[in-house]
Parts: C-alpha cells; structure tokens; sequence
C-alpha cells in the first residue's frame, strides 16, 4: 500500500460506523465563549445545587454570584483581556468561581498543581506572564518563596466553603487539615488581598468584555514536562466550547442536569479541569467534590450521593481492585465508569470486572486537545484499544521520521486534527514549527504517541515516541514489556526504561514493585524467566530492581522520565 492509499483508509475515518446510536458523525459547535455557557448554566436552574463539597451546598446561584463578585473585584485590580491569572488551589468551589470570574475579565487561566515546589511555581509564573494568582492559604509561602513578583495575590482557606456547624478533618494533596482551625497567618503586605474581603464588599457588576471565543484564550495548562520545562497550551474559548459539546454528545444515555459526578481528579490538570468541571458545571450536574482520591471517602461518597458518573486513572482502578470495600460499592449501578491519562493494562481491567461486574470504558486525550480525542464506543469496546476518535476529530498514523502515512495495521505517531486542538505552545514557536503539520489540506497535531489503528478503526497505543528503547538495532516498546510484568500474579507496579549503553545501544531495565505478600520471595530470576516466556529475547529486560514504589506523575502515571533521571544519576555517581 502507498502512502497516499494508506492516508484513504484513515480519512475514511472507519470507525463512525461504530458508533452508538444517538452519536453523531459531528457536532455542531455554538460561536459563543465559556462565560456564555456558564452564564447560560446558572441560569437555567439557580437554586439546584452544582457542587456538594465535605456537607457544604454550594448552589448554581451561588457560583454565579461569587464569579460575578470576583470577576468585579479582578476588574478593579487592573486584570484585563489577556491577563494570565494563576490558580494555585486545591479541588474546592473558589477554584470553580476563580476559574470563570477571570474568563469574565477576557483573561486566562494557568492552573498550578499544589504540589508544585516553588521552584516549578517559578517557572510556570514566569513563562506564562501571570500578573494576579488566587492561592491556597496553605500555599502561600510556596507562592512567596517563588519570587516572582505578582501585581495581587488573592488568599483563601479551606474553611471558607465548609459548613460552619463542625470540626470537619479534610484529606487534601497538602496532608490533613482541619476545617475549622485557625487560617494561616498572611502579612500585611500590598498586594496581597484576602478572599472573603474580596467578595463581601459592595459588588459592581462583573466587567463586559467582548470576547471572540476562536481567538481569544481561555486556558493556558501546563504540559506534564516529559522532556524539558513543562510547556503551555494555548486553548481558545472555541476550544472548550468544542471539548464540552462533543462530550455532551458522546453520551447520549447520559440527562444533562440529573447525573451525579465524584469529582476528585486535580482540576488543575486537564482530565479534571474539562471533563468533570466544566463538562459537569455547563452540564448542569452535580460534582460531589473531593479535594483528594482519598479511598474511604471516595467509596463512602459513591453511595451516599448516588454516584452516577466516576472518572479515574489506570492506578486507582489497579489499586481498587483489590482493595477490600470496593465490594461496598454496587458498580454495575453507575451509568459511566471512564478511564484515562494513561495506558488501562488490559489485566487490570479484566480483574476489575471480575471484582465489580462493571466494565471501564477507556479513553485518550491530551492536554493540546482540551482532554479527549477518542473513546471506546459504550455498547462495543474493544479490550486493549483506547477508542475511536470522537466526533469532528479526525486522525491518521504517520511515520514519525518520513511524515507519510503508514499502512493500516502498521505502527507510527498519532496525528489528530480538530477543533479542541489547541492554537499551539504558548511562546515556543519552534515547538510549535515541529509539532504542527499540514497533511491533505489538514493541519494536524504530532501527539508524540506510537499508536496503530485497526481495521474496524478503533487505535492502539504503543508507547510515547521518546519511551522507545533501542536494542541491538530492534525497538522495543515499553509498554510491551510492562503489560508482561502485569500480569504477573505478584507485580503490583512496574516501568520499564532504556539504559545507554555503547556496546548495546540501549539496555532494557525494569523497576518493579511486588505486592505486600510476596515481597523478599520473588527474585530477578524469576522476572527475567516469566518474561523470557511471554517476549522475543531481544525484549527481556536485562536488568531487574525491585523498589516499594514507583514516581508518579501528578495525575498517577508512573514516571518513566523520572526514572530515566534517576538512573542517569546513579551512573554518574557510579562513574
């Protein structure tokens, strides 16, 4: 097949025949902003309650207002069309109203996740421009210590949104807390404006800014940093407005304004931030709100609240599996149970439909593409693929060096065209040169990701391109060697990386972690051995480390670019 014959089959887009009844070939996307639909979902039913956070009501009325009263309160602090604001919060409903009182203003939000040292706090302040940051009290010496001069900082407690009545402990990325105990104490200082001051003063109207939603910014996320500096992605009030209406559309089983969503994944990443918050608030469903996937509280949550919709990670779903009350919950009950962020090992999901009788329906998106891109059809998934494109995204499998299409069937990187597709890097033209190219009249997202799609259109994921280990001039994908490892009835976790190594070019190393019991009785013989049997020798990986626990990056993926470092490090100590 040549390379434009094998471009037909992927613009033939194969797999909309696959889709559920009710979904759509494409959506129509309305030419309005976020603030529009939000004000549009406030409106419809005020006094319905959008967020349950630990007992606390917080009501559509409620959002509505405080966004208004902030946004006002940003106007009168200079923030303008443009202006990056930072939020440096934890799950909670001022994350919520910062979010849609600074797109009132026409600025644009950088999330930061709060377990960011100051020195990554720099960095994201810095190369976004932010001039005014919303911050956790908790956070606000890690603000501080940043050093980066910001024109306001506005500072609010946990204890501001929570019921008055109680002592309540609250589980956050931050360690306990206690919902009543004393505020951290903030200076005086310029510049620094308490949150509760901000709201309760007489409210003008918020700002009116004219917005046109295909330009104009609304987000600016941060990438996870795989390589280098983490980057900023431009994503445009057109692009979470598409992100949203193709989500609506995807579910049509789903009543818009009936399901009951646990919200715990970080809003400050993308998965959480467009899929459960604003798909959740413009849909006017209610987000029972956590501030971290504590376990108890979580399954506790499910029931009591009626859980509809669940939204998680390959890890939380590998650790529930086997933990003993996830029994407590009647899974089969729930409408959706999603996964995504990361690559859903087939044995995980096998076992956790033995254990709970529900399925998970797998996805993959990105942060350039304001979260999902593909999902597996409801009523026919496929195990071991992430999905079919959603509609209006269209996709195709490129040679990552050549640039031509690849046969179908056949491995190459993932390119994705659409109109959630970010505008590009947020001050990195060169990136922007490199990742952006122009195919049948298309212009296309390099994702990075080897991925081959089938003949009934649904897509496989390999590995990132720069996981790709060399091996006596074979590749060999990571993935390959970790879906191996997991299945092995006494691995709990595992990565695989590439080591240099002149004589080889690349040996092929893997940290594994052993379950409770069965650690101090496995051997790296015995790894090496269930792999030998499973994987072309070439594959095996020649070095074995045991380790109680992976790096995580913050949405639960195991680090392989932390484990490369890592190992770089130990071979310049040994050196």
């Amino acid at each position: 097949m040549n390379a434009m014959a094998a471009l037909d089959s992927y613009l033939a887009r194969p797999w909309l025949r696959h889709y559920p009844e009710g979904v759509p070939e494409s959506v129509e996307i309305p030419p309005c902003s976020v603030v529009d639909l939000f004000d549009e979902a406030t409106a419809a039913e005020p006094e319905c309650v959008a967020i349950l956070f630990h007992g606390r009501r917080v009501r559509h009325r409620e959002l509505r207002e405080g966004a208004d009263r902030l946004a006002a309160a940003f106007a009168a602090l200079g923030v303008g069309k443009g202006d990056r604001v930072a939020l440096f919060l934890v799950n909670s409903p001022q994350f919520v109203i910062a979010y849609f009182a600074a797109l009132k203003c026409g600025a644009v939000v950088t999330p930061i996740s709060p377990v960011y040292t100051s020195h990554e706090v720099r960095h994201q302040l810095s190369d976004s421009g932010a001039r005014v940051a919303v911050c956790q009290d908790l956070l606000y010496e890690t603000l501080a210590r940043s050093g980066v001069p910001l024109e306001a900082v506005v500072v609010t407690g946990m204890d501001e949104y929570l019921p008055a009545h109680r002592r309540l402990l609250v589980t956050t990325p931050l360690g306990r807390w206690f919902g009543s105990g004393a505020r951290v104490q903030l200076p005086r200082a310029a510049g620094v404006y308490r949150w509760s001051e901000l709201l309760a003063a007489p409210a003008p109207a918020p700002p009116r800014v004219a917005i046109d939603p295909g330009c104009d910014l609304a987000a600016l996320p941060y990438t996870g940093g795989t390589t280098g500096n983490p980057k900023g992605a431009m994503l445009t009030h057109a692009n979470l407005v598409a992100a949203s209406t193709i989500a609506r559309a995807l579910f049509p089983g789903l009543v818009p304004g009936r399901e009951v969503a646990l919200a715990f994944l970080p809003f400050f990443h993308i998965y959480g931030q467009v899929v459960i918050m604003l798909n959740g608030l413009l849909q006017r469903n209610l987000l029972v709100l956590l501030t971290t996937p504590d376990t108890e509280a979580m399954l506790e949550a499910i029931e009591r609240h009626r859980v509809t919709l669940f939204y998680g990670v390959p890890t939380l779903y590998e650790y529930l599996k086997d933990h003993r009350d996830t029994s407590k919950v009647d899974w089969r009950r729930l409408k959706l149970i999603l996964s995504g962020a990361d690559t859903l090992h087939e044995t995980t999901a096998s076992d956790w439909r033995r254990r709970t009788g529900a399925g998970i329906l797998e996805g993959y998106g990105l942060t350039e593409t304001a979260a999902i891109s593909h999902v597996n059809p409801v009523e026919r998934p496929k195990a071991g693929s992430f999905g079919c494109p959603v509609p209006n995204m269209w996709a195709a499998v490129l040679d990552p060096e050549g640039g031509q299409a690849v046969p179908l069937g056949e491995v190459g990187e993932l390119v994705l065209s659409g109109p959630s597709v970010m505008q590009g890097y947020w001050n990195r033209p060169e990136d922007n040169a490199r990742v952006f190219i122009e195919v049948a009249g298309r212009r296309w997202l390099r994702t990075g990701d080897l991925v081959r799609m089938d003949e009934e259109g649904y897509f496989h994921f390999y590995d990132r391109a720069k996981d790709l280990i060399k091996y006596r001039g074979y590749s060999v994908f990571a993935k390959d060697v970790e879906d191996v490892l997991y299945a092995h009835p006494h691995v709990k976790a595992a990565g695989v990386i590439g080591v240099p190594d002149p004589a080889v070019g690349q040996r092929i190393k893997a940290i594994v972690v052993l379950k409770t019991d069965a650690r101090g009785k496995v051997s790296e013989d015995e790894i090496r051995a269930w792999c030998s049997a499973r994987l072309a020798e070439y594959k095996v990986p020649q070095i074995v480390e045991f380790r109680g626990e992976l790096p995580k990056t913050d949405v639960g993926k195991v680090s392989r670019r932390e484990l490369r470092e890592e190992a770089t490090a130990q071979r310049a100590g040994a050196a």
